[in-house]
């Protein structure tokens, strides 16, 4: 991945650019997952429980609306 620096543009402009356009592609968010390798069980086991995470946030939110009705 690269930016070009504009004409007349500072370097940290140029850095600002480079550093939003690195986290919308989420290239540092694949580096990180793949910095290590992560057994295929360890993977089941950690998608399960944020399943899990996700499931009991959207039962705890449902269930605050419901009482304000």
């Amino acid at each position: 991945m690269s930016t070009k620096i504009h004409k007349n543009e500072s370097f940290d402009k140029a850095l600002r650019r480079f550093k939003r356009s690195v986290s919308r592609n989420g290239t540092l968010r694949e580096y990180r997952k793949r910095e290590f390798y992560e057994k295929p069980s360890v993977r089941r086991k950690l998608k399960s429980e944020a399943a899990r995470k996700r499931d009991s946030k959207k039962r705890r939110r449902r269930h605050q609306r419901q009482r304000f009705y």
